[in-house]
């Protein structure tokens, strides 16, 4: 076990609540397992307390932070600049330290979807017909716009609230002039789900102690891939039911490995190993 010294590269995740967090887990495991002297840590801080850890951390040897609930708004503000990803979905899930002190806020969830999908699909190409993108929160979002940058040309928007697919569609429209973006209701799932190649649910639905997504897939091609971004458990039903019909599916924990990917190159100073030992370390701290 390599243990941290003075020298230690120091990374860490800032949200309140912070004690469910996988990413000490994770990141600490692609320390070890790369011999890198570093330490990663979950802290705890509160919506008053946040501008002023992120000016304060990197002064105590800090390289970088990753940013979970409910911060990432508020993170996406408070640095100095940002990638594409993060204009786009207006929220900051990792921040690089540079050598000069200042914060760069990036957005990887879409980017931890697409190397998801690929890794488990990669045949998967963005040309091979319409994406029916389920839920308009942070997530979709993130998809969406990392969807539209792989090429991807149609999307199917369903979600229950018209003015948050709006707001979404709007934000999006500027940056990526060839996706055809339609907004669909809830009751018009059936028809999106017609001659798609893609099905994704970015919702929470599904996942443990939430109400179950009630999707029927019979419109959906058989050739279509299924994707849940939940994680608990990793079988949701969704997956299940595609996995019955003949679908290739995806579920929700990769994304979350392959997020971490882009913020352990900066402070871990290498690309770290995603195999089977990283999913197994996780899910034995999920079961």
């Amino acid at each position: 076990m390599v243990r941290p010294s003075a020298r230690a590269r120091l990374a860490a995740v800032l949200g309140d609540p912070i004690a469910h967090s996988l990413s000490p887990r994770l990141h600490n495991h692609w320390f070890e397992r790369h011999g890198i002297d570093g330490a990663y840590l979950a802290l705890r801080v509160m919506a008053a307390d946040f501008e002023p850890a992120l000016r304060l951390l990197p002064r105590l040897g800090f390289r970088g932070f990753n940013v979970t609930i409910p911060h990432k708004q508020r993170a996406f503000r408070a640095v100095d600049r940002h990638d594409r990803a993060a204009v786009i979905c207006r929220a900051v899930n990792t921040i690089r330290v540079e050598t000069d002190g200042s914060l760069t806020g990036l957005n990887t969830d879409g980017f931890g979807f697409l190397a998801h999908l690929r890794q488990s699909v990669p045949d998967w190409q963005a040309a091979a017909g319409p994406v029916v993108l389920l839920g308009a929160g942070g997530a979709a979002r993130a998809l969406a716009a990392a969807l539209a940058e792989a090429g991807v040309e149609e999307i199917r928007l369903v979600n229950r609230s018209r003015a948050r697919a709006e707001a979404l569609a709007a934000d999006l429209a500027p940056h990526f002039p060839h996706l055809q973006l339609r907004l669909m209701g809830w009751e018009d799932a059936a028809a999106a789900l017609e001659g798609a190649a893609l099905l994704v649910n970015a919702t929470s639905l599904g996942m443990r102690g939430m109400p179950e997504l009630a999707l029927a897939l019979d419109p959906l091609p058989r050739e279509a891939v299924v994707a849940d971004i939940v994680y608990v458990p990793l079988e949701t039903t969704l997956l299940r039911q595609a996995r019955a019909r003949g679908h290739r599916t995806v579920d929700g924990l990769g994304m979350l490995i392959w997020q971490a990917v882009p913020g352990f190159c900066h402070w871990g100073g290498c690309e770290p190993v995603v195999d089977r030992t990283v999913t197994d370390l996780l899910l034995e701290a999920l079961l």
